[in-house]
């Protein structure tokens, strides 16, 4: 047991393994491991290779310039993604469906690469009419409708750089994004369907560009028809008048490998939101490169990512990457409980996807909910299945091997963030085998490590923190505006590498597992603990279905484990059962993680891509004022908690 403190203890240990079945390694796009060595042996000649496959206008001069900690990637390189996502396909592929998209009332719709190509022509030309130009900053706040894609790929066609802001965020939230990356146009919609009702977008749009000055245009799309009278002459215009007699083809721009393609927004702990800069040339090779080779892709894969594309995988696997791969991809407008919790796998039958992607969070809550959901649906089509957005513990990676991919679908857990671009640890199913609950192995051409606070590599089966040694090519380039912050945020800890803010162990083969943030490692008498193994401990009991672990001031041992516990639905939580529980953590990693409080409760406080939020449930514990909570998914959740939680205590 390690007690240096500059050291993340681990203790969790699984024995699980599957290899990959031999009819998908015979078919797949990756089946020979030494494509390892080949990009170990030169990370460059490999990523240039790759980055190959693309259309170049121009081709690079040098593949990287690394200036520790800004990065260039082929360099002089000229190239248009939206080029690559379209132009490129339409000779073989013009009819081929490239999104298929389901609304949540139940509507749907296809677009061909035909399709695609000509209505982002047409909205490109619109916003050139509009005075968007290349290098402008245009924001975009829908609902997961087709001309949000549509509206990034046209920006991207212009030379435009979009930032797409979730369209659950306030006016304050899209206010501050736009102001600070000085956004020339909005792109929204009247509104959009969530849980069977309508919510309005254009009217929080109005409040936000009310204190906006950058703003010379908005764009509406038409969809729930709630915004007739919310239309400000001069500034607003409906997105189907403003393509209507637009011309079918525009001329892709050039635009250097370096320039940004797009900003994302993602939320610190404190401060202003920091605008994560992706660029052009190396953010598509790492999105195509990964989107090949992860999801082994087939010309007949019909491939559905559950993202909403408000967040990076939305961004990199629903949009860029599989279209860039010339894929056909399945778009989702609303929640997997409506009308019931059977609405995914009714999605995946409907249109008989073979891949899905989707994150742990969901896959826990469909576990609560019960097997007999997707029994009701036909799921055969299926051949691969991953996992995104947070580290995936044992038992629910189980079930969903077992329940949704029938026990023959290898299952790709990912690790990643919206700084990296695109997935940086992963198995690659035709070659890996997998254990449930790892990430595996860094991609090919990817370096990573786990180190300790002084920076020097931890042992095998030791706890420490992730960090990236070497350039990539989808790495994020700088904070807009604030370079000092994007060295200050990543670069600062260790010289030249970067520091993911994970805590990851490897085991006695070099497989990765990922202990979730640093920031949530619990002190228990001089051991650090990971929130994540507690968690998984728990969630492996048959009665959970999903937990929550934090580290609570203890007079004695600097801190003590609690854990928020949600139980399957057919479960009462008694007290009998929270004894039960704390010796089930005893047996799978030992006395010291024990938690010395279960708290049970219905819901988990989320942010709205899904992960929880520890830090508000310390602030519960603690008995602190609850901190910013403006990135929940329902802030309602809090207040249940807090007099739940006041109750326990009395």
């Amino acid at each position: 047991m390690v007690e240096s403190g500059d050291k993340i203890d681990a203790l969790l240990h699984e024995t699980r393994r599957f290899e990959p079945p031999a009819d998908f390694q015979a078919r797949a796009t990756i089946s020979d491991a030494a494509i390892y060595d080949e990009a170990d042996a030169d990370p460059e000649a490999f990523w240039a290779r790759m980055a190959g496959e693309l259309s170049w206008f121009k081709p690079w001069d040098q593949v990287l310039d690394w200036q520790p900690p800004f990065a260039k990637w082929f360099i002089g390189g000229k190239l248009n993604v939206s080029y690559n996502c379209l132009d490129r396909h339409l000779e073989k592929k013009r009819n081929k469906a490239a999104i298929v998209w389901e609304g949540e009332p139940g509507d749907w719709k296809v677009y061909t690469y035909g399709d695609l190509h000509r209505e982002v022509c047409q909205f490109a030309n619109g916003l050139k009419s509009l005075g968007v130009q290349k290098g402008d900053r245009v924001a975009i706040y829908m609902p997961m409708i087709p001309e949000l894609p549509i509206a990034m790929l046209a920006c991207a066609r212009i030379g435009a750089a979009h930032s797409v802001v979730f369209g659950g965020f306030s006016a304050e939230s899209l206010r501050d994004r736009i102001n600070d990356c000085q956004a020339k146009a909005v792109i929204t919609a009247d509104g959009g369907y969530r849980r069977g009702n309508s919510f309005p977008l254009k009217a929080t749009v109005d409040e936000a560009v009310a204190e906006t000055p950058s703003i010379e245009a908005v764009v509406t799309v038409r969809r729930t028809g709630t915004a007739d009278d919310l239309m400000t002459e001069g500034r607003d215009h409906w997105y189907h008048d403003l393509i209507k007699d637009q011309p079918l083809t525009c001329e892709p721009e050039w635009m250097d490998s370096e320039d940004m393609l797009f900003l994302l927004y993602t939320s610190g702990t404190t401060g202003k939101p920091k605008g994560v800069v992706h660029t052009t040339g190396g953010y598509l090779t790492g999105a195509y490169t990964t989107t090949k080779f992860v999801f082994d892709l087939k010309e007949e894969d019909v491939y559905w990512c559950t993202a909403d594309i408000g967040w990076v995988t939305g961004h990199s696997y629903l949009v860029y990457g599989p279209l860039s791969n010339g894929a056909t991809s399945v778009m989702y407008e609303g929640t997997p409980d409506y009308p019931d919790w059977d609405r995914f796998w009714a999605i995946i039958e409907k249109y008989r996807c073979t891949i899905c992607y989707t994150a742990p969070t969901a896959i826990r809550a469909f576990m609560r909910q019960g097997e007999e959901h997707p029994r009701k649906h036909d799921l055969t089509s299926l051949r691969l299945l991953g996992t995104v957005g947070e580290p995936i513990n044992p038992e629910a990676w189980m079930w969903y091997w077992e329940h949704i991919g029938g026990g023959r679908c290898p299952v790709v857990d990912t690790w990643w963030q919206t700084e990296t671009g695109s997935i940086l640890i992963t198995p690659l199913p035709g070659v890996t085998t997998l254990k449930p609950g790892s990430a595996t192995r860094p991609f090919p051409g990817i370096s990573a490590e786990v180190v300790d606070e002084k920076g020097k590599p931890v042992g095998r089966g030791e706890g420490g923190l992730l960090v990236i040694t070497k350039p990539w090519p989808s790495m994020l380039r700088t904070i807009y505006g604030d370079p000092e912050r994007y060295k200050e945020q990543y670069w600062s800890r260790f010289p030249n590498i970067y520091f993911t803010g994970d805590g990851a162990r490897t085991d006695e083969e070099g497989y990765f597992w990922l202990l979730g943030r640093v920031d949530d490692v619990i002190n228990v008498a001089a051991h650090r603990i990971s929130t994540m193994e507690v968690e998984s401990a728990l969630v492996d009991h048959p009665a959970v279905a999903e937990a929550a672990a934090i580290g609570k001031n203890h007079e004695i041992k600097g801190q003590a484990v609690a854990a928020f516990v949600t139980v399957r639905k057919e479960i009462d939580p008694t007290d009998a059962l929270a004894a039960e529980l704390k010796q089930h953590v005893t047996k799978k990693i030992g006395a010291i993680a024990r938690p010395d409080e279960i708290f049970f409760t219905a819901e988990l406080p989320k942010t709205r891509s899904g992960k929880i939020m520890r830090r508000l449930l310390r602030d519960i514990a603690e008995g602190r004022a609850v901190g910013d909570t403006t990135t929940l998914a329902d802030p309602n959740v809090i207040q249940k908690l807090k007099d739940q939680y006041a109750e326990t205590e009395e």
